[in-house]
Parts: structure tokens; C-alpha cells; sequence
């Protein structure tokens, strides 16, 4: 079934009218968040990337 452009654009912006956005507080809470997480995952697989070189080389007698 085919639609119009017009229509098509008249749909689009309703449909964009209908979407919540989120402030500027929520934003800046929730970026910080993201990269918290970010760090908090960098440190914990640097940390385990270690233990199992570690694991690795004892294992493997390699100086």
C-alpha cells in the first residue's frame, strides 16, 4: 500500500511529537554513569588479563 510523501511527513511528525525526551540533568547522569561503567570494566579485565598472564607463565615455566 502506498503513501503519500505528505502524509508520510505528516505521520513522521506526529509520532516525533510523541517521544519523551530527556533533560539535560538526565543526560549529564546518565553519561557520567557510562563512563563509570566504562572504567569500572577497563579495570576489571586489565586485572583479570594479568592474573591469567600470570596463570599462563607459571604454568608454561616462561620468565
Amino acid at each position: 500500500m502506498a503513501t503519500s510523501p505528505f502524509k508520510f511527513l505528516q505521520e513522521v511528525r506526529s509520532e516525533t511529537a510523541k517521544v519523551t525526551w530527556p533533560s539535560r540533568r538526565e543526560t549529564m547522569i546518565t553519561t557520567i554513569m557510562v563512563f563509570v561503567m566504562v572504567a569500572l570494566a577497563s579495570i576489571f579485565f586489565f586485572a583479570a588479563d594479568q592474573i591469567i598472564r600470570y596463570l599462563v607463565t607459571l604454568v608454561l615455566g616462561i620468565h
